[in-house]
């Protein structure tokens, strides 16, 4: 199989969907490798490294594209690339189909593969579903929510002018964290590792009795309703969107009325973007240009945060993704698909038809029977 690797043309995207530690195992497994001129440079990689394992290097993504069976990206494929797909190609890398119906469409009309990091499940340590190829970046995302939202509480960024650990004699700062998983638990973990005194919300009692075992004494679980919710978002200097509905969109559980109770200068980080966000007035926003401001609250929407510390990122997702990479490239996704329930639910959609179930809701599209 031909594996092809574009560089990444989403705004302020530096990450590279294989390091050439990647693309020298599946060269040794007998495929071979493009690579666009430039694709690793935002972590560190030249051309040189890549052909250095065996790599061919493209000079433009067309040509990538053009020679690829299977491309293997970080982001989900942007309007210039969505040309370039073609029938039957396998595209694997991260879709969030759920809050881009123009993206939907695309990868229908052009008759894809789409295999999506975000919805493939595996067995978890508790026994429930995992999904082993989100997590790694899930984990960076939490932990960079408490980091950013620390800078943009500080009085220059539009923020409350509030440090989150305090200083003795003066009280912390207030955390407040929309659920409980991979996401939240992580932004809790720094925010807590901070000083900050931490509210976790979630509706999930068995994650909650974990959190309360392996949390610091500054971190309170409270279960999630309304009136809980509307509750610390008044007590809050920074709420964590972490929200997660797997493949589907994020439901609204902060409104724009619910804005009037906060603070001035209170700051909302919402990881839950790529699926649309979780956050009533949450817009997708850039690196470049990371926040806005709606009724006094500041919000920060940044659609793909890891992309930030790229190259701690990039090492993360290779070390989950590479493997099936491999496989992948081995037997091709059907045949996966066929034996493993897990993987064939990071077929979003193949040969035209829409299989993901989530994604057809939030669209109003019709999903496949089989």
């Amino acid at each position: 199989m031909i594996v092809g690797v574009p560089t990444e043309v989403k705004p302020d995207e530096y990450r590279v969907g294989l390091m050439p530690a990647g693309v020298d195992q599946l060269i040794r497994d007998g495929h071979s490798v493009v690579v666009q001129s430039g694709a690793g440079l935002g972590i560190g990689f030249g051309d040189s490294d890549y052909e250095a394992v065996g790599a061919s290097i493209a000079p433009d993504a067309g040509e990538v594209w053009a020679k690829a069976d299977m491309i293997v990206k970080v982001k989900e494929p942007q309007p210039a690339e969505w040309p370039h797909m073609r029938h039957g190609q396998v595209v694997f890398t991260y879709f969030h189909f759920a809050a881009d119906k123009d993206l939907t469409l695309a990868c229908l009309e052009q008759r894809i593969c789409a295999v999506a990091y975000e919805t493939l499940e595996a067995p978890g340590m508790s026994g429930k579903p995992a999904l082993p190829l989100l997590t790694p970046m899930s984990e960076i995302a939490g932990r960079l929510a408490t980091q950013e939202g620390a800078k943009y509480l500080e009085r220059p960024q539009g923020g409350r002018g509030v440090l989150l650990g305090g200083v003795p004699g003066v009280e912390p700062g207030k955390v407040v964290v929309l659920g409980g998983g991979v996401v939240g638990s992580n932004a809790a973990q720094i925010a807590s590792g901070m000083g900050a005194d931490v509210v976790i919300l979630d509706i999930d009692l068995d994650q909650m009795r974990h959190l309360e075992d392996v949390m610091a004494d500054n971190v309170t679980t409270i279960y999630s309703d309304p009136h809980a919710i509307r509750k610390y978002l008044a007590w809050a200097d920074l709420v964590i969107g972490a929200v997660l509905l797997p493949g589907a969109k994020a439901p609204h559980l902060v409104s724009r009325e619910d804005l009037k109770i906060m603070q001035e200068g209170a700051v909302i980080v919402d990881v839950s973007i790529d699926q649309g966000g979780c956050v009533e007035t949450s817009k997708v926003t850039t690196h470049g240009n990371p926040t806005y401001v709606v009724d006094g609250v500041v919000h920060y929407c940044v659609g793909n945060m890891p992309g930030a510390v790229a190259r701690t990122s990039t090492h993360a997702l290779n070390n989950a993704t590479v493997p099936w990479a491999r496989r992948l490239a081995r037997v091709g996704p059907h045949e996966i698909a066929a034996r493993d329930a897990g993987f064939a639910m990071a077929i979003n959609c193949d040969d035209g038809r829409l299989l993901n179930r989530p994604v057809a809701e939030a669209h109003d599209l019709e999903v496949a029977t089989a």
